[in-house]
């Protein structure tokens, strides 16, 4: 288990977080600040099985896929989700306020840990990488949210 990662994802991403405001500029891509922050809840959600999923790679591609989540590869700008999963426009917001949409974030975040806290090796579904367990997640959920806080400027892209 990575504890920086997980440190990271549950505290210091927050401290970045309160940075990003409704008119951040976005250096690439289609979302706004809010639709970015409710994006990154729903990828949480979906790690502890609040939002159903289906797989979407095929079989024989996901050994390469786990090799990208396993490496020190990053996102590339512009990296696109299969479009039957997001669709080719961002979902309509479900939050009154950015601030709230932030606060959904930190629950959803603190509801994946709880989900894997009594069973780590528990493996749930990602529609593109597949099944992971917890220290998988925490991997891609890292990647996930550096992505995202490059693509707002708010962390350099390295």
């Amino acid at each position: 288990m990575d504890s920086q990662k997980i440190q990271f994802l549950s505290q210091d991403s927050f401290e970045i977080l309160k940075r990003l405001e409704n008119n951040s500029p976005v250096k690439w891509g289609v979302m706004n600040a809010q639709q970015m922050i409710e994006h990154l809840a729903d990828f949480y959600n979906v790690s502890a099985e609040k939002i159903p999923c289906k797989l979407y790679t095929s079989e024989e591609h996901l050994p390469a896929y786990k090799a990208f989540l396993l490496s020190d590869k990053v996102f590339r700008e512009n990296t696109k989700a299969p479009v039957e999963l997001l669709g080719d426009e961002p979902r309509p917001l479900r939050f009154a306020t950015l601030a709230e949409a932030k606060d959904n974030l930190k629950k959803s975040v603190s509801d994946f840990a709880e989900y894997f806290n009594k069973d780590k090796e528990r493996k749930t579904l990602h529609p593109v990488f597949g099944f992971l367990n917890f220290d998988e997640w925490v991997l891609l959920h890292y990647k996930h949210v550096q992505h995202h806080l490059k693509q707002f400027g708010l962390i350099n892209a390295a």
